[in-house]
Parts: C-alpha cells; sequence; structure tokens
C-alpha cells in the first residue's frame, strides 16, 4: 500500500530552509489533559506580507482571546473577533476558528466551538483558539492555542450571572521575528507582556528544575518584554 498524505516517504519529503515558513500543528494525550497548540516561525528573513499576515493572526488570536462577553453566547457569536484584523486588509481563511479539547478524550471535541451549531460558551469549557492565513502553493499561517472559558469580574453588572472572558493555558511564546509590532494596539501589547509574564514564571522553573539550560535561555529569549 502506499503512505498516507500525511506520512512522510523519500518521494515527499525534503530538507526545510531557513528562507520559509514551518507550520508546526502539535500536541499530546496526557492522563491530565489533552493539548493542541500550533505555532508557526520563520528562521530567516520573511516577507512584508509573511509578517503583516502573520501578525494579523496574532492580533485575530488576541482579540478573541481577551474578549468579554455576556454568559451563554454561543461561540458564532464570538468568532469574527478573530477574523477582523485579517478581514481589514481583505485577508481571511477557511476554517472553524476552533472546537472543543477534551480531558484525555477526543482532541476535536463536540459540540463546544465558534461555529453557528455550537453550544453557548460556559465557565469551565476548554476550546482552541486557531485563526490562520494560507497562501497555496507558498505558506501557511496558524496560531492555536487552548484556552479555558472563565467568569470575569466587570466594573458594571447586567443580569444575576457574571460575564466570561477566556483564559490560555497552553503556554508557548510566539514568533518575535514575524511580530510586525507597529500593527499592534497598546492593549494587544499589554496582553502580550502579560502573557510572556505567566510563560516565564509557570514554565522557567520547571526548565531549570530539570537541568535545561539551553531550553531556559531560549524562553528568557523568547519571552523579553
Amino acid at each position: 500500500t502506499s503512505p498516507s498524505p500525511r506520512s512522510p516517504s523519500n518521494g515527499s519529503s525534503r530538507k526545510l530552509s531557513v528562507e520559509e515558513m514551518y507550520l508546526a500543528d502539535t500536541g499530546g494525550q496526557y492522563l491530565d489533559g489533552t493539548t493542541d497548540i500550533t505555532r508557526t516561525v520563520h528562521w530567516g528573513v520573511p516577507t512584508s506580507l509573511q509578517k503583516e499576515a502573520y501578525t494579523r493572526v496574532l492580533m485575530g488570536n488576541i482579540d478573541l482571546a481577551r474578549l468579554v462577553f455576556p454568559p451563554n453566547t454561543a461561540g458564532g457569536t464570538v468568532e469574527s473577533f478573530a477574523r477582523r484584523a485579517l478581514w481589514e486588509v481583505g485577508l481571511n481563511y477557511g476554517h472553524g476558528t476552533g472546537h472543543g479539547i477534551g480531558n484525555f478524550l477526543s482532541v476535536h471535541e463536540w459540540p463546544v466551538g465558534f461555529q453557528a451549531n455550537n453550544v453557548p460558551l460556559t465557565a469551565g469549557m476548554f476550546t482552541s483558539i486557531e485563526p490562520g492565513y494560507y497562501r497555496d502553493g507558498e505558506f501557511g499561517i496558524r496560531i492555536e492555542d487552548v484556552a479555558l472559558v472563565v467568569e470575569v469580574q466587570t466594573e458594571h453588572h447586567s443580569g444575576d450571572k457574571p460575564f466570561l472572558t477566556f483564559e490560555v493555558v497552553s503556554l508557548v511564546p510566539y514568533d518575535r521575528n514575524l511580530i510586525d509590532l507597529s500593527l499592534l494596539s497598546p492593549e494587544q501589547i499589554r496582553y502580550l507582556n502579560t502573557y510572556y509574564e505567566t510563560i516565564r514564571a509557570r514554565v522557567g522553573p520547571e526548565l531549570q528544575r530539570q537541568r535545561l539550560e539551553e531550553e531556559y535561555g531560549w524562553l528568557q529569549r523568547s519571552t523579553e518584554p
């Protein structure tokens, strides 16, 4: 039998170059949880389009992750926050913005998510947030995080239930080489810096405990303010 398209083979594999983007969709099944994290990197000099597209995908990821919304809001109602920065310049992506993630179960777990037929978001749900942009034959970008729906304190109250937001629980830095800071708002930059502080505080000590000095150095460089 011939290998499936997702399997590497001598005929289809090729060497990676530092002059191209590399998208890594990663994940693992663990007894205490399931991960589904995508990062896109460029080890050389990205084009202006690659840098802008990546930054706008990141802006969409941040805008949805920091959104505050009322209880019983359907995912489909807030999905466009992940696309707005792309839509502004005529870009888009052709897949869903996120899906429920089971605890040691299915990685794509129904019925949580951001499509029209998903259930309303409630505290305690885990969902991915994964906007992207793809240019056929050239490059692909996706930034995927795992987020927990949590209650949030708001200045005012309407109704008897608290409003909701997301807490991103995947702790992996974004590629600094691809971020155009001039496109980000002060709020988005503040969000990034807070996220990087969280990564340092939670992951840094574990890398030191395991004496992973090279990895710890990379983490510190990757989470500079």
